[in-house]
């Protein structure tokens, strides 16, 4: 029997099943504890020791798997989450282990009703919420079981720390029931050369002692157990300079939400920050952050990227991205409602705040600044944006190209602003119809379908003839095999998780500019 799933990184192989233990139990909410306070007070060294345990294994672990670990510590270290469970502990007398369960549980709700990137990052949240959990009721860590031979790992899904430190000598391949694209899987495997197919439905149950595996194709089957597996070669090492092996440049950039973000994609090369995404710094406000907190939030990120180019996306917030501070109200169809630069229509005081924090921070911090709204359908809409955003003293201003009749209308809307990023993950949802969060419609959200290519093509053409840059900013940019063929397009840049840059700068190294246009 053969099942479906997407291939998210090339490779041929098989050998023996080894499936991944599911998540820990869900914690009692009783008894009630005899003292509030003592066990509220066990909270905040469970979220303490998890944050260093993971800090630890990041520092042992290469910069393909560093900046993913950090990223994961950050988050067992951020003080909303262990706030949060602590005020459940007093006020519904909880038990610290149910608490975080229930403080965790409200964070990945609101990722999951953000769709695309951050709903994905609420599985990193559940691996964070189990091992706090762990440390609070005395049971092992959540984990991948220890490999003695080279296996094909099976799972739900796989948590950042898990692909994180994985051994490709070992790791045949990957295959996950849930997942996307852009999930962590994906990311870390392509990053390590590992075949990988996600959301496969009904891998789990699959009889048969091994697994093969087509991470092109997307395919896997039963097998015999035997291994049967390409020798791989081994990566060279990038230079952390992004060009063509003729020497045409494109600039490989990082995308961030975060100070661990920006630190871990500094620590891996990147050339500068194509995507800041603000949100992040939104996402535990129970009311707007003063200008003075956000542009202290804002400047941490810049810093590693002093006297380096920074693209900061204004909030991208609305119906499908729920913030505290911005009720909405209910949409039939959230993600075709208020949302991104639409939220600003109503409330142009939120977005020049905004914007006056952010020139703020990179004053503060040296980064050479660059602002983009998301969500941008119209050239009106586009001289809308860049009118505010010049008057706050920002001088080069940019859309993000997410929605077809931006992509349609690229020439007019380069006409109003200085360049433009695709956001490939929203658009290829949009052009095909399909949730990118969906796993039965996962295969139309394949960067590599034509019709998504087509669309970037036009819009790169539309840089072209204005010379102005034309960015990628969607995962589609993390794939090694995708990006020449979005480079022959005449994609200028790049930008991705820090994870990706190493194996998108090294396949760019391999081929000229004529290879990449018959690619393309």
């Amino acid at each position: 029997m053969q099942l479906s799933g997407v291939g998210v990184s090339p490779g041929r192989v098989a050998g023996p099943r080894v499936v991944v233990a599911a998540d820990l139990r869900e914690p009692a909410s009783s008894p009630a504890p005899d003292d509030l306070l003592a066990e509220a007070g066990k909270i905040g060294p469970a979220t303490e020791a998890v944050a260093s345990s993971l800090s630890d294994r990041a520092r042992s672990v290469s910069s393909d798997a560093r900046s993913v670990l950090e990223t994961t510590a950050a988050m067992a270290a951020d003080p909303a989450l262990a706030a949060s469970a602590e005020r459940l502990v007093r006020e519904r007398s909880l038990p610290a282990p149910r608490a975080v369960w229930e403080a965790a549980g409200e964070f990945m709700t609101a990722l999951r009703a953000a769709g695309g990137y951050l709903a994905e990052r609420a599985a990193d949240v559940a691996d964070v919420r189990d091992r706090i959990v762990a440390v609070l009721s005395g049971q092992a860590p959540p984990g991948l079981p220890e490999l003695t031979s080279p296996s094909v790992l099976v799972a739900r899904d796989l948590a950042p720390a898990d692909t994180a430190g994985l051994d490709p000598d070992l790791v045949l391949a990957l295959v996950t029931e849930e997942g996307g694209p852009t999930s962590h899987t994906a990311i870390l495997a392509r990053a390590l050369g590992i075949p990988a197919v996600v959301a496969c439905a009904g891998v789990l149950e699959l009889s048969g002692p091994g697994l093969a595996v087509d991470g092109a194709a997307g395919t896997v089957s039963s097998s015999d157990g035997r291994v049967l597996a390409p020798p791989r070669t081994p990566r060279p090492a990038w230079d952390g300079v992004g060009r063509l092996a003729d020497g045409h440049r494109v600039k490989l950039l990082a995308n961030v939400g975060s100070s661990a973000d920006a630190r871990a994609a500094a620590a891996a090369g990147a050339e500068g920050i194509g995507l800041f995404r603000t949100e992040f710094c939104y996402l535990s406000a129970a009311s707007e952050p003063a200008e003075a907190e956000q542009r202290a939030a804002y400047a941490a990120v810049l810093e590693p990227f002093a006297g380096k180019p920074v693209v900061v996306r204004t909030l991208d917030a609305g119906s499908d991205k729920p913030l505290a501070f911005l009720p909405m109200g209910e949409e039939p169809n959230p993600a075709l409602g208020v949302r991104g630069l639409r939220v600003a229509f109503d409330r142009p005081d939120l977005l020049d705040r905004q914007l006056s924090a952010i020139a703020a921070a990179a004053a503060d911090t040296g980064a050479e600044l660059s602002v983009m709204a998301p969500m941008v359908a119209t050239a009106a809409e586009a001289a809308w944006f860049a009118s505010r955003a010049r008057a706050a003293g920002i001088a080069r201003v940019g859309v993000m190209i997410e929605i077809p009749a931006a992509a349609l209308c690229a020439a007019e809307i380069l006409a109003e602003v200085d360049f433009v990023s695709l956001g490939t993950n929203d658009l290829a949802q949009y052009v095909f119809a399909a949730d990118r969060q969906l796993g039965a419609v996962a295969s139309l959200n394949d960067p590599h379908q034509p019709a998504l290519l087509k669309l970037v093509g036009l819009v790169a053409e539309a840089g072209a003839a204005t010379g102005k840059p034309v960015g990628v900013c969607g995962e589609a940019a993390a794939d090694p095999s995708l990006a020449p063929v979005l480079t022959g397009l005449g994609v200028t840049s790049l930008s991705m998780n820090a994870v990706a840059l190493a194996g998108v700068g090294t396949a760019l190294r391999a081929v000229d500019l004529a290879t990449c246009r018959a690619l393309a």
